[in-house]
């Protein structure tokens, strides 16, 4: 079982919630053709899914083999991590309604 924060951080990598997280990782599995179809598998699945444990796996693999990557993509968690703000991005063609929020407390209507 990989380290519970690397779960965190593949979650967070597959959902793209953190700016610039998943392009580090793809950046770092450019060459290992594996390791990049993790990480495509893992894109949009659900934080408790295989996909994503996969990944933390992958990502547990990759910090081993490079100190540098580690030092990096532990940084840009702890960033965000520390900012305890929101970072939402919308990508496409949206069609309908879109809410973009952190601490809701009730419902929403529109």
């Amino acid at each position: 079982m990989p380290d519970p924060v690397l779960v965190s951080i593949a979650a967070a990598a597959a959902g793209r919630a953190i700016a610039g997280l998943y392009q580090l990782i793809k950046k770092q599995f450019a060459d290992d053709e594996v390791a990049t179809a993790v990480l495509e598998a893992a894109e949009g699945a659900a934080e408790d899914s295989v996909e994503v444990r996969d990944l933390g796996v992958a990502l547990e693999q990759a910090e081993a083999a490079d100190s540098d990557f580690s030092e990096r993509l532990r940084a840009l968690w702890q960033q965000n991590a520390d900012n305890s703000g929101v970072t939402n991005q919308i990508s496409g063609t949206v069609h309908g309604n879109v809410v973009q929020a952190r601490d809701i407390s009730g419902g929403i209507t529109f």
